[in-house]
């Protein structure tokens, strides 16, 4: 039986590395930036992860993985919960709230629920007769859930899958659809615990197009023969989802008992948006204490003219793990920092339990 899983995640990383051979035409296309939707997608809601540049695609662990890698979710060794608060280009009035639980079941399979949800805040209502407002406001809301399920293959092989819902509405206009994600992740290495090198690969956001539908699409119109006043409805353009492939290596150095040092890239194919390199680097001692840093680096970032993300790079965190007694159980803290231009720059506050 061991055998046949281990069989049924080699032919998963085979299909995984066909799409992605599959893409790399279209993928980072600056033709098609813009026409993609769902940009929510690509926007990593957890203080942990982000603090990193999100790099660390083949080494994550836990809840977080449902967003960066979704194998890594197998590791959850009994209950997560985790809540990440993030004010998203501080500035803005922007935030994104995001919740998940994961269980372990049985010895190897572990399922987990996620939900993020952006509050845009207030905005006036204006129109041709009143282009300054004064006469409401409204509030967009978009919200993601995710369902996941991740196993052990192997000692070395881990391997999820997750759908997500996709919900967005604009005043009276509305889109709903769905999407899945799947990773594997390797774990390898030449140390006593053979655990120190990992690698990584997902596939994140395939699905089918989204339409936006509601009132809002709709007018009073005259019919010219008999002047009869009719309500007429306007198509609305599909558009597809930001489908991407994260491919990612990650390596621990163990500096002294009890001291780690790790070393993660991801390589983020993206359809409809630049390439972009993640490099992360993180200093860990024993699971309590850890600072990381990363850089987030795509074609023209460094030019402020030619460069289409207000991302300029840079990120940092830190994570304090508290632990209950002997058996295990931990309670954590996560902030995160993402540089931008314009706005104040991105923060991110998290808080965990380990049960």
């Amino acid at each position: 039986m061991k055998r046949c899983y281990i069989n049924i995640a080699v032919v998963l990383l085979m299909v995984t590395s066909l799409c992605l051979t599959t893409q790399t035409g279209v993928a980072g296309n600056k033709d098609r930036a813009g026409q993609g939707g769902a940009g929510e997608l690509l926007i990593n809601p957890w203080a942990r992860s982000s603090g990193w540049a999100s790099a660390n695609s083949a080494s994550i662990r836990g809840l977080e993985a449902m967003y960066l890698n979704v194998a890594g979710s197998a590791f959850t060794k009994g209950t997560e919960v985790v809540f990440s608060h993030t004010s998203w280009l501080k500035g803005t009035d922007i935030n994104i709230n995001a919740f998940g639980i994961t269980q372990k079941m049985g010895e190897s399979g572990v399922i987990g629920l996620s939900i993020m949800s952006m509050d845009f805040g207030d905005i006036e209502v204006t129109t041709v007769n009143n282009p300054e407002g004064g006469i409401g406001t409204y509030s967009p809301q978009f919200l993601n859930l995710g369902l996941s399920y991740a196993k052990v293959f192997s000692n070395s092989i881990y391997g999820g899958i997750n759908i997500k819902i996709i919900s967005e509405s604009v005043g009276n206009l509305s889109a709903q659809g769905f999407a899945f994600d799947a990773g594997i992740q390797y774990v390898t290495g030449f140390n006593e615990d053979k655990d120190n090198l990992k690698f990584g690969i997902a596939l994140k956001n395939v699905g089918p197009p989204m339409k936006f539908e509601g009132d809002g699409l709709s007018f009073k119109g005259i019919v010219p023969s008999n002047s009869v006043s009719l309500s007429v409805e306007q198509r609305s353009e599909t558009f597809e989802l930001p489908s991407l492939i994260n491919i990612g290596a990650t390596y621990d150095f163990k500096l002294a008992e009890d001291h780690r040092l790790s070393l993660a890239g991801t390589f983020t194919s993206n359809s409809f948006t630049s390439d972009r390199y993640n490099l992360g680097l993180e200093y860990g001692f024993k699971n309590y204490f850890m600072v990381r840093g990363g850089f987030a680096y795509e074609e023209d970032i460094f030019d402020d003219a030619k460069r289409t993300t207000a991302l300029t790079g840079p990120t940092a965190g830190a994570t304090f793990e508290i632990p209950f007694g002997k058996s295990g159980k931990t309670f954590g803290l996560d902030y995160s920092f993402r540089a931008t231009d314009p706005f104040d720059g991105i923060h991110a506050f998290g808080a965990r339990i380990n049960l």
